[in-house]
């Protein structure tokens, strides 16, 4: 009934992190279209996320369900981690213990996005209790579920290559590499291959995309990363359960029963000096701490059962507790933009204001990400209003989640809103007819407002309105109709696409 509670009171904080007045996140719509377009593979993610999404879809794409499986996902990590105390033969205090340490972590805010993270670290966790399982029964059955989940993770994330290039020398140094004599270890890793073999079949025929995306990261958002700051992160994530974190570093090496699991240290060990040798973002490894926090658990109940330290327990539950509630305004979007506004002392005070261009806004970045969709939706409604031949109509829109957002919001529009960007440029019905009017979405950097380019290739040019909210982030967005085309609409958009598929 205990856990039961947890799970509960998981998905309770999930839904309760979120103020009403926010959206969807940006990215989130884009995950949602990827329903849409089922496919062993996408330009921006590996195909599982298109098949939750295409789940979603068929619940009714409600908010409540786009918001259910990363709560989900976070729930069954406290299951998880739950279980693996229960491996260990940790009794309540510990399995407490854990499952605190899971919901009051970063995993809250995760878990408030419907992004690949979810998912992602509630593999790396399946992959760390099978490893457990295996090591305490020696049955070849969990050397499978090990592989099968490398391979359900790979495509949901590629971030899971890392966990293996980790695990593998972890796996040479320890008492354990006996398993590489064993058939099952090669046939389970030949049934991990042949589990991806069609996404990376995926990526050869579109030329392999991953990289392409993988050198974007590097050159503008990697290159920002700082080596010390990768590190100082890491205390960040599992703030109130730094001491349980320790023990179970300490536990390899103090405590007898723990020493075959020193596979998992070396794991995280390696995983951690891969990712700073290749300045990597610090949330790539949140994933490596829900298998730490169990055996941080059970070694603090074992230590603390006599004398007067036995009162700490009490204070070790209610650490995290306290951290979390102290943080939980501004590491989830609880407040509304106003009360923000407000009082913004804390968020400035952790650097939460400051966007990727530099400088301080009202909102943090992510929380921006989630205001004014809706509005630009009923603008795209509008516009469809003043046409006649909707069914030649396309939404052009200058990013992915502009795109996504007219696809949730607007009611009136015919086909799918689109973007030379991201996966979207490769859903165009370029051969499907040619468009003769086009409902025109432009981002509020635009350069050209007066539309010069346009007013000479369609008959009439008339601005429908912009995002007025003034805390999006997008605030300045604004819907321009363009009605009779006088050129190849199709023709201008399959040179624009190719030439942002070749890199030009």
């Amino acid at each position: 009934m205990i856990l039961v509670f947890f799970i509960l009171l998981k998905f309770f904080l999930q839904y309760l992190s979120i103020n009403p007045v926010y959206e969807l996140h940006r990215d989130e719509y884009l995950h949602l279209d990827l329903g849409n377009h089922l496919s062993w593979g996408y330009t921006t993610v590996p195909p599982v996320t298109g098949w939750i999404s295409y789940i979603i879809i068929s619940l009714g794409k409600s908010v409540f369900w786009v918001k259910f499986f990363p709560a989900l996902f976070g729930a069954l990590i406290v299951f998880l981690v739950w279980k693996i105390i229960e491996e260990l033969e940790g009794n309540l205090f510990a399995q407490i213990l854990g499952a605190t340490g899971v919901v009051c972590s970063v995993l809250l805010r995760i878990n408030t996005l419907y992004q690949p993270n979810s998912f992602e670290y509630l593999i790396w966790t399946l992959v760390f209790y099978a490893v457990v399982k295996y090591i305490i029964s020696q049955d070849p059955k969990w050397i499978w579920i090990t592989f099968v989940s490398f391979a359900i993770g790979f495509l949901n994330k590629y971030n899971i290559a890392f966990l293996m290039l980790g695990f593998l020398p972890a796996l040479l140094i320890s008492e354990h590499r006996k398993v590489l004599l064993e058939r099952t270890f090669y046939f389970a890793l030949i049934l991990a291959f042949v589990i991806v073999l069609p996404n990376l079949i995926w990526q050869l025929n579109h030329d392999f995309p991953v990289i392409r995306h993988m050198q974007t990261l590097a050159s503008t958002q990697l290159v920002n990363v700082e080596r010390i700051g990768f590190l100082s992160d890491q205390l960040l994530f599992f703030t109130g359960s730094l001491l349980t974190l320790f023990a179970a570093f300490a536990s390899f090496f103090l405590h007898g029963p723990f020493k075959k699991f020193r596979i998992i240290f070396w794991t995280y060990a390696f995983v951690i000096a891969i990712y700073f040798f290749f300045k990597a973002k610090s949330y790539y490894a949140i994933g490596l701490y829900p298998v730490l926090l169990a055996f941080g658990a059970v070694y603090l109940e074992r230590v603390l059962q006599k004398g007067w330290i036995f009162y700490l327990r009490p204070v070790l539950l209610f650490i995290p507790v306290a951290v979390t509630a102290a943080l939980f305004p501004v590491i989830v979007p609880f407040l509304s933009p106003n009360q923000i506004v407000e009082k913004p002392d804390m968020f400035k005070a952790l650097g939460l204001l400051r966007w990727e261009d530099g400088r301080e806004h009202d909102l943090p970045q992510d929380f921006a990400d989630m205001v004014g969709w809706s509005e630009l939706g009923q603008l795209v409604d509008r516009a469809f209003e003043k046409i006649d031949s909707k069914d030649l109509t396309l939404v052009q829109c200058d990013n992915y989640g502009e795109a996504g957002a007219v696809n949730f919001y607007s009611k009136n529009k015919t086909g799918e809103a689109l973007a030379i960007d991201a996966d979207y440029m490769y859903w165009y019905p370029l051969n499907d007819g040619e468009f003769i009017n086009i409902v025109l979405v432009k981002g509020p950097w635009d350069e050209d407002p007066e539309r010069k380019r346009e007013r000479d290739f369609f008959e009439s040019v008339d601005l429908i309105g912009e995002i007025t909210n003034p805390y999006a982030r997008e605030k300045g967005a604004k819907v321009y109709l363009l009605k009779g085309a006088k050129v190849s609409v199709n023709e201008i958009l399959r040179e624009e696409i190719e030439k942002r598929i070749s890199g030009e």
